[in-house]
């Protein structure tokens, strides 16, 4: 099928940037995937700031698979060891492993996103889709960084992932929802969730990244899917191939640099830059600089 704006109802913009836009637009998506700014705030702003159009719901969506490879990446000794544990303690039948339980956990912890993920898919990834109003990206950004500075401002702190319970994994996993909303920021949201719970500002970073991989796996794949099912010709996918190399290793420094930031820092930084790009946002649209 040729390439367009929307393939059988499923928005596919990036088609039309071709390979040099796309590619630039993955750097950009790779940076702002996991840092706490929201992704799709900036793939709406810097399209339209530099006059290309919108690179569409499924090319953020498709994107998840680059952010699942850099947080696997940088994560592996976490990834690998509570994966290689919790088969072990299947095999050897002990339940009560910390490693098996926290796996489990952070399986249960997605449930709610696949929930409202399923119900909210047909309205998040349809042309036009009312979610990716500017207005709203532009209000949820706004809404994050202050329940980020409350966070920053009110909780302890002082808490490592050794000490997480079930309860833990299951609020931040319900803060995850709020990500399905174009603007809060999947990263954001949880992070924010695990700051709440004081832990550490880099074990918060580090709970947020392990927990959201099964959501990223699923959001990938299911793209990957949709893709498949709306005949995305060939060099639709060699354009998404693009991307997606760019957008890992993009990720991957991207993760690197924000886990030594918060050693060392508090994440105010990021309560100011969401507060401007939301009232950017909103401003722009409402002076007609954006549209």
């Amino acid at each position: 099928m040729a390439g367009g704006a929307c393939t059988q109802g499923l928005d596919t913009g990036f088609i039309e940037l071709g390979y040099a836009k796309v590619a630039a637009l993955g750097v950009v998506q790779g940076i702002t995937e996991l840092l706490p700014i929201s992704s799709t705030a900036h793939m709406r702003i810097v399209p339209a700031l530099l006059g290309w159009r919108d690179p569409g719901s499924a090319f953020s969506a498709a994107m998840q698979m680059a952010a699942l490879a850099a947080v696997i990446s940088y994560f592996w000794s976490d990834f690998s060891g509570l994966l290689g544990g919790s088969v072990r303690a299947i095999a050897r039948r002990d339940f009560r492993d910390w490693q098996f339980r926290f796996t489990s956990w952070i399986a249960l912890a997605t449930v709610p996103l696949i929930v409202f993920g399923l119900l909210l898919s047909s309205t998040l990834n349809a042309c036009g889709s009312p979610l990716r109003s500017l207005y709203v990206i532009g209000a949820a950004c706004i809404v994050m960084s202050v329940l980020l500075a409350l966070a920053e401002l009110f909780c302890l702190h002082k808490r490592t992932m050794d000490n997480v319970s079930l309860k833990d994994a299951m609020l931040v996993g319900l803060a995850q929802v709020g990500a399905l909303i174009p603007g809060v920021s999947r990263s954001g949201s949880t992070l924010t969730a695990a700051l709440f719970l004081d832990l550490k500002r880099e074990e918060a970073a580090r709970f947020s990244f392990l927990l959201g991989l099964p959501a990223i796996f699923l959001a990938g794949v299911k793209e990957f899917h949709e893709l498949y099912k709306a005949h995305l010709s060939l060099e639709g996918w060699m354009i998404l191939a693009v991307g997606l190399v760019v957008a890992s290793i993009s990720a991957f420094v991207a993760i690197w640099s924000l886990m030594k930031y918060l050693e060392r820092f508090s994440s105010w930084i990021f309560v100011f830059y969401r507060f401007a790009i939301g009232v950017f946002l909103i401003s722009a649209v409402y002076l007609g600089w954006l549209t």
